[in-house]
């Protein structure tokens, strides 16, 4: 089993969607990681643990191997969104916790000997360059390297987004992100082997290799709670590149989880059978 490990957060979310509001488990880090090991590889998450676990968290605590430093509960990072439909959505709150605890001079072993580490969004692009920086200077191993970033990082902070870019393996972004990171998602290209993966909402996504663009269309999906679904893509992908399989062939396949997970609350359609 390929080991992937997912440096980023875990969060307890406030959602409102469909004329509800439910709290459920979150983070760019957990849905990742859910979501490679749902898709059958072993997966690991480098992200501040409460302690005590909350109920909300015991059933994906229970299916990673959850390494970070230990928190209470009350400093969990937590994230109140607003879904609006057809892939819109709005933050309305957000409060990083504990975040700011993890630091690359704390990553444990598992973390260095991972064959994919993928450094998830975090609360500014330097911390995330930061641990890219230290997992390509390691003395332990050299992992396949893979970044993901959101809106506010790309329009605030677009300079560093760009060297976390041009440092990483493999990077994915949605649609709004690629318009503000290259002007528009036509313009986007990536370095030889190196591959960007841009999420088009319900109309599925692009797998850009050099000059190469390839569409992979969306799976006919009854969105209820789309939080997560493009980390749930990322998760998948990286999964099927550890399996052996193309990066086309990766991304079918992770575009049918996160199919699955927008259908549900939360992360369930990755905890539960």
């Amino acid at each position: 089993m390929t080991n992937i490990f997912v440096i980023g957060a875990a969060s307890i979310d406030t959602l409102h969607f469909a004329g509800q509001t439910v709290s459920a488990p979150g983070g760019a880090g957990l849905y990742t990681a859910l979501a490679a090991q749902r898709s059958g590889s072993r997966a690991g998450l480098f992200a501040p643990r409460p302690q005590p676990m909350p109920n909300t968290l015991a059933p994906a605590a229970g299916r990673l191997d959850w390494v970070g430093p230990t928190i209470i509960p009350a400093d969990l990072p937590r994230l109140e969104i607003a879904h609006h439909g057809e892939g819109r959505a709005t933050l309305i709150n957000a409060s990083w916790g504990a975040e700011a605890r993890l630091t690359p001079q704390i990553m444990p072993p598992p973390v260095h000997r991972a064959d994919i580490v993928h450094v998830a969004a975090l609360s500014s692009a330097r911390r995330q360059l930061d641990f890219l920086q230290a997992l390509k200077k390691s003395k332990q191993n050299c992992p396949l390297i893979s970044v993901g970033t959101y809106a506010r990082l790309v329009y605030g902070d677009t300079a560093q987004v760009w060297q976390l870019f041009e440092a990483a393996d493999l990077f994915f972004m949605n649609e709004n992100e690629a318009n503000g990171l290259f002007g528009s998602v036509a313009a986007a290209r990536v370095a030889p082997n190196k591959l960007l993966f841009v999420t088009l909402s319900q109309r599925g996504a692009l797998v850009i290799e050099r000059e190469r663009v390839t569409m992979i269309p969306a799976c006919p999906a009854v969105e209820l709670d789309p939080t997560g679904a493009g980390d749930t893509f990322c998760g998948a992908v990286l999964a099927g590149l550890g399996q052996g399989l193309s990066p086309i062939e990766a991304a079918h396949g992770a575009v049918k989880l996160a199919a699955q997970t927008i259908a549900a609350p939360g992360p369930s359609a990755l905890l539960y059978e």
